[in-house]
């Protein structure tokens, strides 16, 4: 009985069935969909690429113009943190850890000078103490000073002694100086040549003529206020007078200061001493402070608008 199919109802007709699809129609199916998959999948990575670039972009322009600056800054702060290291133990050694007071009890057998007599000895070993040249206009040395201002305009001598100058002097940089030595008297401010490096080769020709006038009795002392400025300092005259390390210290040629006291604190001690000291003050120094005008030499660069505008930008 359960097959014999049901009857049919008279008037209808059976369905007609759905014809199967074809093998390549599925494969068309499947290829548009991978296609559309492919193509939002490249756009994205589109998206991506694009990102990248302007990522890589913004930081080449962020960090690429400053890295230069940032690594000369932390070379000359290196620079001047090891030379003021080397100074503070140099000081260390020689400071008195106890020291015994002293005192002086006159005599009754010793003579009492007259007070005109004693003011005069006073007055004329304080002028003995000071050089000739330097209390003057250095007339008497005007053709020294000349005759090495032009020797420095001509071939540099790479091979010269330490203290003498190894680089050549533009005609500008030689009339600056000869507008010092002869005019101002060692004594006043020059337009900057808008360069710290120009500065300190210009400051390295009046150091040269300077031992020839003195010798050894002199130290020069140069005040800039930030570490970095000490460190382009310290780098250009080593390089114009063939330094070495060394000739950077309380007991050497040159000593680097940040702070103005110090620097006159320096200074006092060494004309007590009998010596002169040659004082160098950095154009980013707005202020000469009045102290540093009682010292017999002193040159002081003036900065331009422009390179104040550029100490002022710098970080």
């Amino acid at each position: 009985m359960s097959d014999i199919p049901p009857p049919t109802e008279p008037g209808s007709e059976p369905l007609p069935q759905p014809e199967p699809a074809t093998r390549d129609e599925l494969l068309e199916l499947a290829l548009l969909d991978l296609r559309e998959r492919r193509a939002a999948l490249l756009s994205e990575i589109e998206g991506l690429e694009q990102r990248r670039r302007q990522l890589e972009t913004d930081l080449n322009g962020s960090l690429s113009g400053r890295a230069d600056g940032i690594a000369r800054r932390l070379k000359g702060f290196q620079d001047y943190l090891v030379v003021a290291l080397q100074d503070l133990a140099s000081q260390a050694e020689l400071m008195d850890l106890v020291v015994q007071p002293l005192q002086v009890q006159p005599s009754p057998l010793d003579p009492v000078p007259e007070a005109p007599a004693a003011a005069s000895m006073a007055a004329t070993a304080a002028v003995q103490q000071i050089p000739p040249a330097a209390a003057g206009q250095f007339s008497q040395d005007a053709e020294l000073i000349r005759d090495r201002l032009t020797s420095f305009q001509g071939q540099p001598d790479f091979y010269a002694d330490p203290w003498k100058l190894r680089r050549s002097l533009e005609p500008a940089a030689a009339a600056l100086l000869d507008d010092w030595f002869l005019n101002q008297g060692g004594r006043g401010a020059q337009a900057s040549t808008g360069s710290r490096n120009r500065n300190a080769l210009i400051t390295a020709g009046a150091v040269a003529i300077l031992g020839d006038l003195y010798g050894d009795r002199f130290q020069t002392l140069v005040l800039a206020g930030e570490p970095e400025r000490l460190g382009e300092w310290r780098r250009g005259l080593q390089d114009c007078l063939g330094l070495a390390r060394e000739d950077f210290g309380p007991n050497s040629g040159i000593v680097l200061f940040e702070r103005p006291d110090a620097l006159i604190e320096r200074a006092d001690r060494l004309e007590e001493r009998g010596e002169l000291p040659f004082i160098v003050i950095d154009a980013a120094e707005q202020v000469v402070d009045i102290p540093v005008l009682q010292f017999p030499l002193w040159l002081a660069f003036a900065a331009t608008a422009n390179e104040l505008a550029l100490e002022q930008d710098l970080p």
